[in-house]
């Protein structure tokens, strides 16, 4: 009855009724657009989008299916337009002075992917019986990531279906396709996702988040990398380990490339100071980069992958994430 009568008023254009709906709604939303679109950046776009969508045209909600998954019908397609589109952001130059990067091991096809706040997973995204994916594991970078390499509508099926849990017939509709169609996108979709993740080093999993086993496998990467011991920090590093910097294409993999990339950048005598916080489920740290000034400008964000007791990634984002994060610009000194 309280939502009947909240749908009225919103309809009848009060904002305040249109908020009370949909805002127990809005995390969730954010956190499926940037699955769809591996970028926090627009799903924060893409979810102001959807709301905007949502309050011309609540009129045109008939209660068929809930509020819920009649917004995510909206946020859905509107990630699919925003997939479509031909203003995708392009690889960027490498731009870092001083350091001349060693050749890659080869260029990344994903370059336009951003890291999410854990802070703002704290809630737990209700998902149906059907689901077939862990939230935390569909958050991971590595997951992330290869779902961006699916065609854009065996991506929405996937997420819709194996993530959240929605069934078959209700993708159907929020994509007004057929049930046949969804059944065969997504056998497409799993398929391809299995070929495109990049499996655990050797099936050893990461350490619970928050653990003694995280904290100590953290505080010696610190330790390392803060002193530029490369011995130390390659010590760290899994065999097959994987370091990559979107929105630049530069990725290394196995431990001998990664050596190489990280004595370039000890050996050009720049230092740094990390600052811890969470992303993606994993540990991450704000880079600052120390000044004969004492001021520590921030110059990126890393997160780790972790497997065992060793890192098996390395991904360095933009300073212009730092914020999400609530980290400051520079550090005083």
């Amino acid at each position: 009855m309280e939502t009947t009568d909240l749908i009225t008023r919103a309809r009848a254009g009060d904002g305040d009724a249109f908020r009370k709906l949909t805002e127990p709604h809005w995390h969730e939303l954010q956190v499926h657009c940037y699955r769809m679109l591996g970028s926090f950046q627009d799903a924060e776009d893409v979810l102001q989008e959807t709301l905007l969508a949502a309050w011309q045209g609540l009129r045109s909600f008939q209660g068929r299916a809930s509020l819920r998954t009649w917004l995510y019908r909206i946020a859905t397609n509107r990630c699919l337009n925003a997939r479509r589109s031909a203003g995708r952001r392009a690889a960027k130059e490498w731009d870092i002075p001083g350091i001349e990067p060693p050749e890659p091991t080869r260029l990344g096809e994903v370059v336009w992917l951003e890291p999410y706040p854990d802070a703002l997973l704290a809630d737990a995204v209700p998902v149906g019986p059907e689901a077939r994916y862990e939230q935390t594991e569909s958050m991971t970078l590595a997951f992330v990531t290869a779902l961006q390499l699916l065609p854009p509508r065996q991506l929405a099926v996937l997420i819709l279906r194996d993530v959240l849990g929605f069934h078959a017939h209700e993708v159907a509709d929020m994509l007004d396709t057929s049930l046949d169609s969804v059944n065969s996108a997504l056998r497409r979709a799993r398929a391809g996702l299995e070929r495109r993740r990049r499996p655990d080093t050797d099936g050893e999993p990461a350490p619970a988040a928050g653990s003694p086993a995280e904290e100590a496998i953290v505080a010696r990467f610190v330790s390392a990398y803060e002193s530029a011991d490369l011995d130390a920090v390659v010590e760290l590093l899994t065999d097959d380990v994987f370091i990559s910097m979107p929105p630049m294409p530069l990725e290394y993999e196995g431990r001998v490339a990664a050596a190489a990339f990280c004595a370039e950048l000890f050996g050009s005598g720049r230092r740094f100071d990390l600052v811890p916080t969470r992303a993606n489920g994993q540990p991450a740290f704000g880079a600052y980069l120390r000044t004969p000034g004492g001021v520590r400008h921030g110059i990126g964000l890393l997160v780790l992958r972790l497997s065992g007791d060793r890192i098996s990634a390395m991904t360095r984002f933009e300073s212009g994430s730092l914020a999400w994060f609530g980290l400051p610009r520079s550090l005083p000194s």
